[in-house]
């Protein structure tokens, strides 16, 4: 069976990628950051120099997937202010597109990553599939506007469809500009103080990117036509954080305590017991093991340079 796979160069896409070539699929991937030189990660997938915005036909036609992932976005809520044409333009034109291209080309299913960020401030904690969906950023907006495209196309056109929202995803591989992890181990590991924007009290739900990717190959075959939170279904504060990236790295460093920002969430963690149920899928890093995993591939990438 074959997956294309948009986004396949970014950051859980090279994890996604990865694991569908463990597992025997043929992969292709669409990414407007591949060059020629991407062949040299995985000899046997083929890469496609390509924006989703625009025609993609060629490549359907070429490469006729049973499967689309659709990871490709544009992903910083910032940028989202600070351009909401440019996240506009990419998250919904281009999704669209990769819609239309899905049906086609007569695609078997669409897996979608969505975000937390369709929910904006939660009413209730855990933050179940059923709660209102309120946008608060540019972003979500946009992630929550395909995922009324996908539905209508699938209404429409009988496009299967798994629209997955994940928590806050974190691992190798994941810049350092915004992820607070990725920031947090960056600052740390060079004896620097990490920084908080209020009391560091306020949670988030942070899910290992393994995780995300094996729940997306589990969707490849389950969960059709739903909409499903990939999380751990666990808060953990920022305060909480550092003190377990403390006792990884074996420092004592303490936070940096700046003004709490203006529209930041306080509490969000999101519940799993429909990805439990629909997909078959579990966490199988806790914070720990994925922090963990996490420095050690650091270390490794460090050392090769």
């Amino acid at each position: 069976m074959k997956v294309l796979v948009t986004g396949g160069c970014g950051f859980i896409g090279q994890h996604i990628v990865e694991e569908l070539v463990k597992r025997n699929y043929r992969v292709a991937v669409i990414d407007v950051t591949c060059y020629e030189d991407c062949h040299v990660l995985h000899s046997d997938v083929r890469y496609y120099h390509a924006d989703i915005t625009e025609n993609l036909d060629d490549i359907f036609e070429k490469e006729k997937p049973d499967y689309v992932i659709h990871l490709a976005a544009q992903v910083d809520v910032v940028k989202s202010i600070e351009k909401p044409k440019l996240d506009a333009t990419i998250n919904i034109t281009g999704t669209i597109n990769i819609l239309d291209c899905c049906y086609k080309h007569s695609v078997k299913k669409l897996i979608y990553a969505s975000s937390a960020a369709v929910y904006g401030e939660p009413a209730y904690l855990g933050i179940d599939e059923d709660h209102p969906q309120n946008p608060t950023s540019f972003y979500g907006i946009s992630k929550h506007s395909a995922e009324l495209y996908i539905k209508a196309f699938s209404d429409l056109h009988e496009l299967n469809y798994t629209i997955l929202r994940y928590a806050n995803v974190y691992g190798p591989g994941s810049k350092a500009n915004g992820n607070v992890i990725s920031t947090f181990i960056d600052l740390m590991s060079n004896d620097k103080q990490p920084e908080i924007f209020g009391d560091g009290n306020q949670s988030r739900d942070f899910i290992f990117v393994k995780d995300v990717a094996n729940a997306n190959i589990a969707a490849l075959h389950r969960g059709d036509r739903q909409t499903i939170n990939i999380s751990t279904g666990k808060p953990t504060t920022l305060n909480e954080l550092v003190k377990k990236l403390n006792s990884l790295l074996n420092k004592n460093l303490t936070a940096n305590y700046l003004p709490a920002r203006d529209g930041d969430i306080s509490q969000s963690y999101l519940t799993n017991i429909k990805a439990h149920d629909s997909l078959n899928w579990g966490i199988e890093y806790s914070l720990e093991r994925g922090l963990q995993f996490t420095l050690n591939q650091d270390k490794e990438n460090l050392h090769d340079k």
